[in-house]
């Protein structure tokens, strides 16, 4: 994430010249190296056979100063799968050699699979729980394709693992016939971690008890011999202490949690408020009403907002906190900001992507007091349209911090209590709903897709543990701060695309040919088609959404619907947001707690000042933050499945109903309709017949007896199981028509 100058003197031989991205590796590094993609086409097409590191430094003119960083970039090849050393050490491209590089993917029952760095090269590699023995769960490796497995799926042998990129594991300890090991939380990893005893007098050596919850440092990788072995560097607590499920997620998905000192001490040294040196270049927007409008328990406010009549029109004022200004690039909060990606939200706990100094003062957009922005100042049509915008910093003053039930109260609701406190700015909140009501007639005619989803929270008692899950209702105002965001964040996607300046954008793309191909076969069986032909646009998912409407099996088809869309990520490649229906889009309302947001205020400030803000390389940026985002993703379900299962373990033998929410070849999930909490019925327990799953239709099928089990259908089931420690519930169906579970009904057979 350099922002150095390129020393345009510098001077390169012809061999170097001829670098077909020479002039990327210029604009990127002050002393460019050969390119990855130069490095290969001498390995490949110009030589043809492996080099030594020596023969490949004299071949690209590799000069001596030059040798230690030339290596680095061969290892970081190597990595990445595109290179490897044989036994002699001459380096070689796997392609050649009929090898495959990738990351491996291990399951539970011990088996795994190689995923191809470049899938352009075949399918996922299957690894028997042998080779399995030799690697852990996101390693990386190179592997010789020796055949195919008895499903006709690739399988391979590992060569070389590459990267081991398992330092730590978080896991609980365990002890069979005096030996100790620890079984990860991460289930992926399926090998036990052995524990050696510590030695005899070594009073530092931390000595946890068997059902402890531990983080282990892996000191012998496994091999094709030994199993893996670490050595005990935090004792957690036990497992169902209060708040361990967070500190279990927060290691096992590898989050950063803790701030380094020089972090904190660069955010010490920051002010605790606005300095009058900041309003330099800054226009005053403290006389303006803007207010922040969030849920009860927000602490860290990114936008305010201000709207006002403007002829026919409107003027929509969003402002955003400026963490820019405190958060210099290259800075150690920028990188402690980048590794974060994002902050956390778990039940009842915030793993911030900034310290709290920032994120919940000096950074937020707290009421009464100045604060820095950027602005995005916007005319809006009598018809929703964005006539014209400027962005801009500024110093605002927020007049209120206000939440969504009491500007609902106040607006839609008419409670005269609320409308009298918030009296002197009743005129603006009016003003903002009659925008948001044109950007949503707008975004209507736009078809933006827009699914029926029902959100849930948790709520607590005194002892920190879930006394119910009860559904969250999103009223109209927080659909008006949504579609005043929406507006920013294309505001400022088409100002950077205006200005040519780099930046990331915020993509979805639509379905894939192989999922389109799907989603058709299934709603021909329904008599409906999507339109589009091979290339539908949102507007064709929301007229087939409208008119699904009403159906008894409108979950169904809607289910299946949002399922064939991708997941949205952040690119540099600009094309578009499927979901949305937005040419252009990218993410700026919420730089406190996403970092794409952040890089966006500085293209803007560097597109404002008729510059170029250079982070570093925009592809890698945007894969890092969807990753990021991911693995926030997986961590928070972790939690509340953790949780759930917690509240679910005393109600084994209650029956309830709910409705089919997932089938797969081993079962159906099940969602509660009452308590919000989803389970499996395995195949097993689907009744006394052969069972087979029809992926097209979303099905489970009985051989003889035709009983059929599909998506969104709706079931009587009775808890059966809760295993907390693999975070699962297990249901069986009910019999309604004797009110018996089918275990019961099995058993009474026999008996008879």
């Amino acid at each position: 994430m350099s922002n150095k100058k390129t020393d345009k003197s510098l001077k390169l031989s012809a061999v170097r010249r001829g670098d077909p991205e020479l002039a990327r590796e210029i604009a990127k590094y002050d002393y460019p190296l050969p390119s990855r993609e130069y490095i290969l086409q001498i390995l490949g097409d110009q030589e043809g056979v492996p080099l030594s590191f020596d023969d490949l430094c004299d071949r690209l003119d590799i000069k001596d100063f030059e040798r230690e960083d030339f290596q680095r970039r061969l290892g970081a090849m190597a990595r990445d799968g595109q290179l490897m050393q044989n036994r002699r050490g001459d380096w070689l491209i796997p392609d050649k050699a009929d090898l495959l590089g990738g990351r491996i993917q291990g399951h539970p029952d011990g088996y795994g699979f190689l995923v191809p760095d470049d899938k352009a090269k075949g399918n996922d590699v299957f690894l028997s729980a042998k080779e399995m023995a030799k690697v852990l769960h996101g390693d990386r490796a190179i592997v010789r394709l020796v055949g195919v497995d008895r499903r006709g799926r690739p399988e391979g042998k590992i060569v070389e693992v590459t990267d081991r990129v398992n330092t730590r594991v978080v896991g609980r300890v365990i002890n069979e016939h005096g030996v100790c090991f620890v079984s990860a939380e991460n289930r992926r990893i399926s090998q036990d971690i052995l524990l050696p005893p510590p030695a005899k007098g070594d009073k530092k050596a931390l000595r946890p008890t068997a059902g402890q919850v531990v983080m282990v440092e892996i000191i012998e990788q496994p091999n094709v011999r030994s199993q893996p072995i670490g050595r005990v560097v935090e004792i957690l607590g036990n497992y169902a202490d209060p708040g361990m499920e967070i500190e279990i997620a927060l290691r096992k998905h590898d989050l950063p949690f803790e701030f380094s000192k020089e972090a904190l001490q660069q955010t010490k040294k920051l002010p605790d408020t606005v300095r009058k040196s900041d309003w330099k270049g800054r226009e005053d927007l403290t006389g303006l009403p803007l207010v922040t409008i969030d849920g009860e328990t927000a602490r860290d406010f990114d936008d305010a907002v201000y709207c006002e009549r403007q002829g026919k029109g409107f003027r929509l004022v969003v402002a955003i906190a400026d963490v820019s200004h405190y958060v210099e690039s290259g800075s150690v909060l920028d990188q402690e900001a980048y590794d974060r990606g994002n902050s956390v939200y778990f039940p009842r706990r915030v793993i911030p992507m900034l310290p709290e100094k920032l994120s919940n003062g000096l950074c937020s957009l707290n009421p009464q007091v100045e604060r820095l922005c950027m602005v995005c100042d916007m005319s809006l049509s009598v018809t929703g349209a964005i006539k014209r915008y400027r962005f801009y910093p500024a110093v605002m003053f927020s007049q209120a911090r206000l939440t969504y039930t009491e500007v609902a109260a106040a607006l839609y609701d008419l409670d005269p209590a609320t409308r009298k406190k918030l009296e002197p700015l009743l005129p603006h909140l009016e003003a903002l709903d009659d925008v948001f009501r044109l950007l949503a007639k707008a975004r209507e005619k736009r078809g933006a897709i827009d699914f029926d989803t029902v959100e849930t929270r948790m709520i607590f008692d005194d002892n920190g543990k879930i006394s119910r899950i009860e559904p969250y209702e999103r009223n109209d105002a927080h659909r008006l701060i949504e579609e005043c965001m929406l507006a920013a964040n294309v505001c400022a996607s088409e100002y950077l695309h205006e200005q040519e300046h780099p930046t990331l954008y915020r993509i979805h793309e639509g379905p894939t040919p192989e999922k389109l191909t799907k989603l058709r076969e299934f709603f021909a069986t329904f008599g409906m088609q999507l339109g589009g032909g091979d290339k539908p646009s949102a507007k064709d998912y929301a007229k087939l959404l409208e008119k699904i409407q009403g159906r008894p099996d409108k979950l169904l088809l809607q289910t299946v619907m949002l399922r064939s869309l991708s997941q949205a990520v952040y690119s540099p490649d600009n094309v578009g947001h499927f979901g949305l229906a937005y040419e252009s889009y990218t993410h700026f309302t919420s730089p406190i707690r996403r970092y794409p947001d952040l890089l966006v205020h500085r293209a803007i400030k560097a597109a404002l000042n008729r510059e170029k803000y250079r982070p570093g390389n925009w592809d890698e940026i945007g894969i890092h933050c969807s990753a990021t985002e991911r693995r926030a993703d997986e961590a928070t379900r972790d939690v509340e499945s953790w949780l759930k299962c917690f509240y679910m373990k005393d109600r084994v033998g209650e029956e309830f109903t709910g409705s089919i929410s997932a089938v797969v070849p081993f079962g159906i999930f099940v969602a509660l309709d009452d308590v919000f909490v989803e389970g499996l019925v395995h195949v097993s327990d689907l009744g006394r017949d052969y069972f087979h799953f029809d992926e097209a239709a979303h099905t489970m099928v009985g051989e003889r007896s035709g009983a059929r089990y599909r998506l969104s259908d709706r079931v009587k089931i009775q808890v059966a199981r809760v295993d907390m420690e693999q975070n699962k519930i297990d249901f069986r169906l009910v019999d309604e028509a004797s009110g018996t579970s089918q275990e019961a009904v099995k058993s009474n057979r026999k008996r008879r």
